[in-house]
């Protein structure tokens, strides 16, 4: 198995985004690699972001994006209990990160991943061994 690599949300709202087909050519393609050598992760937290991103901004009709957010959930999916909210306060604290970001990152090394797929955050810092990866650069 190759190395295991979460993935933020702005990964999966650009597979619907026709405005900027080179970035939703390299999500779909990105998203597609790791499916196929079973090493995405996301979690619950990104899927909802992802639902709210694609209806609201993007205008992707509900049901669309609902059969999506199943897709998706087939990668190893990260379920955030208490344990995590107190890391993420942790690592918010400590790594200068805002909540939410927190907790993806937080999120990403419980799952055991080496790589985080994300455009918001400082791409090539790491964090505890979990390296930040824009993919679109």
């Amino acid at each position: 198995m190759s190395a295991r690599s979460f993935f933020d949300s702005n990964i999966l709202v650009y597979t619907d985004d026709a405005g900027a087909p080179a970035k939703q050519a390299r999500a779909l393609d990105l998203l597609e690699r790791c499916r196929s050598q079973g090493s995405g992760v996301v979690s619950t937290q990104v899927l909802q972001e992802y639902f709210v991103t694609a209806t609201k901004k993007l205008k992707v009709p509900a049901e669309t994006a609902r059969r999506k957010v199943e897709i998706f959930g087939r990668f190893d999916l990260i379920r955030p209990g208490l344990e995590d909210i107190l890391g993420a306060i942790d690592l918010q604290r400590s790594q200068q990160l805002s909540f939410w970001d927190a907790l993806i990152v937080h999120a990403a090394l419980r799952a055991g991943c080496s790589t985080l797929y994300s455009e918001d955050l400082q791409t090539g810092r790491r964090i505890q061994g979990l390296e930040i990866v824009n993919p679109f650069l």
